[in-house]
């Protein structure tokens, strides 16, 4: 009976210690983003704030900006690995090169969660399907070209995002023989003053333009604003958010903005969020990468757009 009654405790006391090992309280989450003046990013840590405090309202959250610096990025991770985050939800600025500082986050034992971007070695990765965001952006620009003309790529920092709204933008021009790309190669930097540099630049250099694609809309804002100081307005420019600036330049008749593919990037964060927390119980996803679809924004839809702020 002795015998038969530890075997009962020492099962109840194994029970207990399993249960406990698979609902394991989320109490820390590092977030690290490309750039934290950047209105999709702050949409972003907000999706995901939200979802956390759904999962344990005493979440402890902590919010940094590498600024599109890959030294920087790398040192934020190693100091939420110090700081014992449970969760890290990244946002990497570079495809390849952060792939050493994901190994280490999940040496010891962190969940890596990406979002926006890929990370090599993350455990889950939400995104905007890019590829396809860089392709419709691009085919109103054929569209309203009539398949001939001058274009222009204002590019960017080399994260996954950008370099796959290139890649379905240049297959788009590629397909097209009438369209001559001018410039492909100018980074931008993702932001409204990188644009508006870059595109002084490209307005000095070349007479004629008809088309440019921006990889994200703080870029196509700030071509638009250096079109405007240098008095050209024979172009339409295209970008990748919908953010709520792109709103309001839609709005705008005389705006040389055009066209916005989408992206919902609460939605975006938070579900990589949920994803994350899943692996950090112990559950791994069936499909741990998940393709958002993009959708064009144009005057026309926009009445229909729900956007950044919409109430959720």
């Amino acid at each position: 009976m002795r015998t038969t009654s530890k075997l009962l405790c020492t099962a109840a006391a194994m029970l207990a210690m399993s249960g406990a090992a698979s609902a394991q309280e989320l109490q820390r989450i590092g977030i690290s983003v490309g750039l934290l003046g950047n209105p999709f990013f702050v949409a972003t840590i907000k999706g995901i704030e939200d979802r956390a405090k759904e999962i344990n309202p005493n979440v402890e959250v902590t919010s940094v900006s590498a600024d599109y610096d890959l030294n920087k990025q790398s040192s934020q991770i190693d100091s939420f690995i110090a700081a014992g985050m449970d969760i890290i939800m990244l946002n990497a600025v570079d495809a390849e090169a952060i792939a050493p500082a994901v190994a280490r986050a999940k040496a010891a034992g962190v969940t890596v969660a990406a979002f926006d971007v890929s990370a090599p070695g993350a455990d889950v990765t939400v995104m905007t399907d890019n590829v396809d965001a860089g392709r419709k952006a691009c085919q109103y620009i054929v569209d309203a070209l009539d398949g001939t003309g001058d274009v222009i790529i204002i590019n960017g920092p080399q994260s996954s995002s950008i370099r796959d709204r290139v890649q379905g933008c240049q297959e788009v021009f590629s397909a097209n023989e009438g369209i001559n790309v001018l410039s492909d190669d100018q980074n931008g930097q993702g932001s409204r003053d990188g644009g508006l540099n870059v595109m002084q630049s490209l307005l000095t250099r070349f007479d004629k333009i008809d088309g440019v694609f921006a990889i994200n809309d703080p870029t196509a804002i700030g071509a638009q604003l250096a079109a405007r100081q240098l008095g050209r307005s024979e172009f339409i420019i295209t970008g990748v958010d919908g953010a709520p600036d792109i709103e309001e330049a839609l709005k705008d008749p005389n705006a040389l903005i055009k066209a916005s593919a989408s992206q919902d990037p609460y939605v975006m964060a938070g579900q990589a969020l949920q994803m994350g927390y899943e692996m950090f119980q112990g559950k791994t996803p069936e499909n741990p990468t998940v393709l958002l679809e993009p959708q064009l924004i144009t005057a026309d839809t926009l009445g229909d757009y729900q956007g950044w702020t919409a109430v959720r």
